[in-house]
């Protein structure tokens, strides 16, 4: 066991070298060519006199002295600015002693201006992952391994490949349904294995992904939503990329939140039944499927909501706002944002409702070794050349034995 988890913390090392070297050699079109550099730094001081403050809400700006934490300006102070229009999900009130994300501006390999950006959040957020990551490792060994390898790896193909491609013009829905069976092939079968149960497991994501799809795309229409309640929807439009279609990107959103949760029922069904049948190995096809069918509901039964509670937790603030001005029912269901989140929540369900029965019929298929049974009894008899090159060998065998009779006979 301790081999086979340092041979696959091998593997998982191989992986993220090869990501930070693809990184390292990539071109940098980034702040650095527009004289730009972003850096850690120490707040000194703060002058809030600038500051107007209305609860957590602050307009005017910061005048800060800041520490250079890092770069080849290292050690150096100087004064930044920090900017407020009262964007209390953008901005930030600095502190003195607060780590923060500094904008260097700089003119001839100098700094000519220095402004605040953000609170430099990674140590705590690298701890957070450390924890996650020990905890896996502690726990499921070398299946946490293949965890991470898969979990590094959906990350990868989600930044590079689905966010690329799609704003590079590529259809949304096309590319984002072979992102997700790329990632469901990569993530079943690295942990699962390549097996009857990785094999059923996949089937039935595939499955669950395409109902997804086909009732997202019935639906989506007729409830008159066009994708402009996503986050950052408008400053992505505003950046110069008004041909996006984005009702397909909202789709995209769609059965991309879905995904997770059908891959998760697909591999429960498919894991119970392949335990079922290791431990009953003469079970029938039958009785596996209607084990499988079992297993299904109880995983659904919470899986549904789970999907309604991931959702309605992005928007806790918004229901409360419902509860104080209190609009009437028709009124609160029908709005945009609501119906969005509705459609969400239904849409993926009903994904799931319909994997695990998929699932639980592959498997009966699969891993009670029905397929193979049916395989082996419509088998087609040998081919002709295959027949005409058995007979060929045959009289060979014959002729050959009636040559050492004759010659047996001569002596």
């Amino acid at each position: 066991m301790i081999k086979k988890t340092v041979i696959h913390l091998g593997f998982l090392s191989l992986i993220l070298a090869g990501i930070t070297a693809y990184y390292t050699f990539q071109p940098d079109h980034g702040a650095e060519q527009m004289d730009v550099m972003e850096v850690k730094a120490r707040v000194l001081s703060s002058d809030n006199s600038e500051v107007r403050s209305s609860g957590l809400s602050h307009i005017g700006f910061q005048t800060l002295e800041v520490e250079i934490l890092e770069g080849r300006f290292k050690g150096q102070k100087k004064t930044a600015v920090n900017n407020l229009v009262g964007q209390t999900d953008l901005e930030n009130l600095f502190q003195k002693n607060d780590t923060i994300i500094a904008a260097l501006i700089l003119e001839d390999g100098a700094i000519d201006y220095v402004k605040a950006v953000d609170l430099f959040r990674q140590d705590t957020l690298l701890l957070l992952f450390g924890l996650f990551v020990a905890a896996l490792l502690i726990y499921a060994g070398v299946i946490g391994v293949k965890a991470l390898m898969s979990f590094v790896l959906t990350v990868f193909i989600i930044w590079e490949v689905l966010v690329r491609l799609i704003l590079r013009g590529y259809p949304p829905l096309a590319v984002t349904t072979w992102t997700l069976l790329l990632l469901s092939a990569i993530i079943i079968f690295l942990v699962a294995g390549i097996n009857k149960k990785g094999l059923t497991a996949f089937t039935g994501t595939a499955c669950g992904l395409f109902t997804t799809l086909l009732v997202t795309s019935l639906v989506g229409r007729e409830a008159g939503l066009f994708g402009m309640t996503q986050p950052y929807v408008n400053a992505l439009i505003f950046s110069g990329y008004y041909d996006l279609d984005i009702r397909q990107i909202f789709y995209s959103a769609i059965i991309l939140g879905a995904s997770g949760a059908a891959m998760d029922i697909a591999m429960d069904v498919a894991a119970s039944m392949d335990e079922i049948k290791a431990r009953k190995p003469d079970i029938s096809t039958t009785e596996l499927m209607r084990s499988g069918f079992n297993v299904g509901r109880q995983v659904i039964g919470t899986m549904t909501t789970t999907l309604l509670l991931a959702y309605s937790g992005g928007y806790l603030t918004l229901l409360m706002i419902f509860r104080v001005k209190e609009p009437s029912i028709m009124r609160m269901i029908n709005l945009k944002i609501v119906a969005a989140e509705i459609m969400r929540t239904l849409v993926g369900s009903i994904g799931l409702v319909l994997v695990a029965p998929i699932t639980a019929i592959v498997g009966g298929m699969v891993i009670a070794g029905a397929w193979d049974r049916i395989w082996r009894k419509n088998r087609p008899l040998p081919g002709k050349r295959e027949r005409s090159t058995s007979g060929v060998r045959d009289g060979a065998i014959i002729l050959y034995g009636l040559f050492r009779l004759k010659h047996r006979a001569s002596k």
